[in-house]
């Protein structure tokens, strides 16, 4: 992991969060708005933004009436890092290796909000397997990339 410090890749880094966090307003979820892009070359080659799975009612996500020991994944969305996935697999499928995600998550006003420890591990997988070689998220330290692995890692330690 690492932080960004060299200014040209600083600059192109927040574009691409700005990018992702315009992304994210168009989320329809009631607890957490993101947004996700993957880029290959500086192009932007995927994009997301969490919401429900097609066809299903946002009246329908039951996240808070889940048991306590409900061993999956306990959000109603498809994650905006997965519908990045699956868009840069359906349209631009030999650029994912080695490409770079970057993720953000905005509040109710739309404003950009740090990011925690890494913790997905339905992300995580998803981007080793589609051989996604780093994830980007914004820290109140700066915005820190990570290789895919080492997040998927960090994903399998972390406890709330």
């Amino acid at each position: 992991m690492y932080l960004i410090t060299n200014s040209q890749e600083l600059t192109l880094a927040k574009h691409y969060m700005d990018q992702a966090a315009t992304l994210a307003t168009f989320s329809c979820c009631l607890r957490s708005k993101c947004g996700s892009v993957i880029v290959k070359d500086n192009k932007l080659i995927g994009s997301g933004f969490n919401s429900p799975p097609l066809n299903i009612p946002l009246e329908q996500c039951i996240k808070d009436s889940l048991p306590p020991d409900f061993k999956s994944d306990k959000t109603c969305c498809i994650h905006a890092e997965q519908r990045a996935i699956f868009d840069a697999l359906a349209t631009n499928p030999t650029k994912l290796p080695c490409s770079r995600l970057y993720f953000i998550r905005i509040d109710a006003e739309n404003n950009k909000l740090y990011a925690g420890k890494p913790y997905c591990t339905i992300c995580s997988k998803m981007a080793l397997d589609t051989e996604i070689g780093e994830f980007v998220l914004w820290h109140k330290e700066g915005i820190t990339v990570y290789n895919t692995k080492e997040y998927n890692d960090l994903s399998f330690q972390f406890r709330p």
